[in-house]
């Protein structure tokens, strides 16, 4: 099965992550097709907008913390280091895309999730839906260029505040704080993606496009995604991380000691 499904609507490119039995977490192989598929649109001048979803309810949860402990002691930081590495090839992708990219979010956005969803160029999300940057639980530091894009989103002390206390935050708090753009009811969150997609498909592209390159001009985004591709997988040797995971996947608060 496709961990991504790729349809197509004219000008329109919907992506959807697809492991929603695991809540659509970020594996390598589905990093890797997300890669291929996003990768295909730079290629492609008939698409004109991308909406990046997920199925059976939620966004993306994240790293999977169950696929970091299946790895040999001793592997997961060279797991994590492989997953970022496309992960973060993703995020740059999305950022240097021509047309606008609208990412729709249902259930959970963590994580890595969270990190995707304010890759995006809009965000849209459903009443229920629910943010977390949720890393500093299992003794890790945000990936996924957010230590860039947060704080240009909601400002350098809100985005350190949620990365160091990593509040679960509803829709209607993000939508406040600037992370996310429109909050619809979980009913019509299909239908108002689709609208509001068809209206940047229909818009003057070569424009979007250079808006988005002038705007990410003021970024040094793909460095930083190396700072922080270095930082998460130093810190996933750490005790801290291996005591944050086993308490994530045992249901109980982590105990750290610093290490």
């Amino acid at each position: 099965m496709s961990e991504i499904l790729v349809q197509r609507e004219g000008a329109l490119v919907v992506l959807t992550l697809n492991r929603p039995e695991r809540l659509n977490a970020l594996v390598v192989s589905l990093a890797r097709e997300l890669e291929r598929s996003i990768g295909a649109l730079t290629e492609d001048p008939s698409a004109r907008c991308l909406v990046l979803r997920g199925a059976g309810g939620n966004f993306c949860a994240g790293g999977d913390v169950k696929e970091f402990r299946a790895q040999q002691p001793g592997a997961a930081p060279l797991y994590i280091r492989e997953l970022t590495l496309y992960f973060h090839s993703v995020v740059a992708t999305l950022r240097r895309l021509r047309v606008p990219v609208l990412a729709s979010v249902s259930g959970v956005a963590a994580g890595g999730g969270f990190s995707l969803a304010a890759a995006c160029d809009l965000v849209i999300a459903a009443e229920s839906a629910r943010f977390a940057i949720a890393y500093a639980n299992i003794g890790l530091p945000p990936d996924g260029g957010l230590t860039a894009l947060l704080p240009r989103r909601i400002g350098y002390g809100r985005a350190l505040e949620l990365a160091l206390l990593s509040p679960v935050l509803s829709a209607a708090e993000a939508e406040r704080i600037g992370l996310v753009n429109r909050v619809v009811a979980d009913a019509e969150l299909e239908r108002e993606t689709m609208a509001l997609a068809r209206r940047l498909a229909q818009g003057p592209t070569e424009a979007f496009g250079q808006a988005k390159r002038l705007l990410l001009r003021s970024l040094d985004l793909e460095r930083q995604m190396e700072e922080e591709r270095a930082a998460i997988s130093a810190c996933a040797r750490t005790q801290d991380f291996a005591a944050g995971l086993d308490a994530l996947l045992s249901k109980r608060p982590p105990h750290f000691e610093g290490r």
